[in-house]
């Protein structure tokens, strides 16, 4: 593994010694909000579809279509915008997508059609990876080698409160008064990052030699397509049981519907916590924080499969399923140490690995569902699924021991 030392030296020009602590504090949390901002425009729309629907003229399928058309924008804006950004400077990339966050919500709001929502809500998804991306790299600098994975958690944060707080605030705010307000909201709040980003983000030259060429080099690394998998098939378990949560917790749970958004914001606290406990434990040991976050997905996954049928159980399950979320800063920071000086691409192909985990546990979710296994059987499914994110690290770990050795062993015959 490359030394965190040597990754974050090459990922910025600016040393951290250099910015103050109260306005690196500060930055931290413009872009955690701006991470707030996206988390809820993300996960808001699910509660207003029909809404939507009946606002558009079109049937609540037709709708879900907007989350989709977000989900590609996310996956094919991250690398496409990572590399077009590649020269230039961090804090005007990123000052530059939040603006375009903002812009995508307000036009949103004023959509006179389906076919325009689904244009506006694909090109609102375009910076979401490469935002999260570019961001994760400058709050890891600014925090140092030592603390990189916990700043890199605390902007996780703004993700993660949005389950909490801002997607249920933004779907009761578009229920009361309408889907086109919740948007509006949204804008507001991406507004407000962009001016607390702009009044604190350190200003630097771009990243000496980056140019789209050598950010493309990430993907002809094997260690950053290996990390990749991890996020996109071993993160993808929670979503086999998120996407069916409340069928599972009404019709085999027999929990009343009005208590399923407390079942859900269990599942967001579960996140929060996951996020700062991971992020914790990754600076001290990053391998084995991934294994230990895989590993407590599959357990968490196979105590839902058993719990399903008990209301409280399955309730306390769902919440330690949330804090699974442990993974993501740990992934995080190892796309920067196993991507060397193409940093950008493969910090924001994070972002699209797990999009491509949010359809790959829907897909496989749906489908022992359909064949008649139950609801529960989800669990399993996820369970299966955060294995197989296992055996992709132990491949990754396996390859970079072997490297590790014939560099001694060369260095040793020289």
């Amino acid at each position: 593994m490359h030394s965190p030392v040597s990754t974050t030296a090459t990922a910025t020009p600016a040393p951290s010694s250099a910015v103050p602590r109260t306005q690196t504090r500060w930055t931290e949390f413009a872009l955690a909000l701006g991470g707030f901002a996206i988390g809820t425009s993300e996960f808001s729309i699910m509660g207003l579809l029909p809404d939507v629907a009946r606002e558009l003229h079109i049937s609540v399928p037709q709708a879900g279509h907007v989350i989709s058309a977000y989900a590609l924008g996310v996956m094919i804006g991250a690398p496409v915008l990572a590399v077009a950004c590649a020269r230039l400077p961090r804090h005007r990339a990123l000052l530059g997508m939040m603006a375009a966050l903002a812009l995508g919500n307000i036009a949103s709001a004023v959509a006179r059609s389906y076919e325009s929502l689904m244009v506006l809500r694909f090109l609102s998804g375009f910076p979401h990876g490469t935002f999260f991306g570019m961001a994760a790299l400058v709050v890891a600098d600014l925090a140092g080698p030592a603390a990189r994975a916990r700043a890199v958690g605390r902007l996780m944060l703004g993700l993660t409160i949005a389950c909490v707080v801002g997607s249920p605030l933004a779907t009761g705010i578009g229920q009361y008064a309408s889907w086109r307000t919740a948007y509006l909201l949204i804008g507001g709040i991406a507004a407000s990052a962009w001016l607390l980003t702009l009044l604190n983000i350190p200003r630097s030259a771009a990243v000496e030699g980056a140019s789209p060429l050598r950010e493309l080099g990430a993907l002809r690394r094997v260690q950053v397509w290996l990390t990749l998998g991890v996020g996109s098939v071993g993160f993808g378990g929670l979503f086999a049981v998120y996407t069916y949560i409340t069928p599972t917790m009404t019709e085999l749970a027999g929990l009343r519907v009005t208590l399923v958004p407390f079942v859900l914001s269990g599942v967001g606290l579960g996140m929060v916590v996951g996020n700062l406990v991971g992020a914790s434990f990754a600076d001290r040991s990053l391998p084995k924080t991934i294994v230990a976050a895989l590993l407590w997905n599959v357990l968490t996954l196979m105590s839902f499969w058993l719990t399903a049928r008990n209301p409280w159980a399955a309730s306390l399950s769902a919440f330690a399923l949330g804090m699974g979320f442990a993974l993501v800063p740990g992934l995080q920071t190892r796309l920067m140490d196993v991507a060397a000086d193409a940093q950008t691409l493969a910090a924001s192909l994070n972002h699209s690995a797990f999009n491509l985990a949010n359809a790959l546990g829907a897909w496989f979710g749906g489908l022992v569902i359909s064949a008649g296994f139950g609801w529960n059987a989800t669990g399993v499914v996820g369970a299966a699924m955060a294995i197989g994110g296992l055996t992709f690290f132990a491949v990754s770990m396996a390859l970079e021991r072997r490297s590790a050795a014939g560099a001694q062993r060369n260095a040793f015959t020289t």
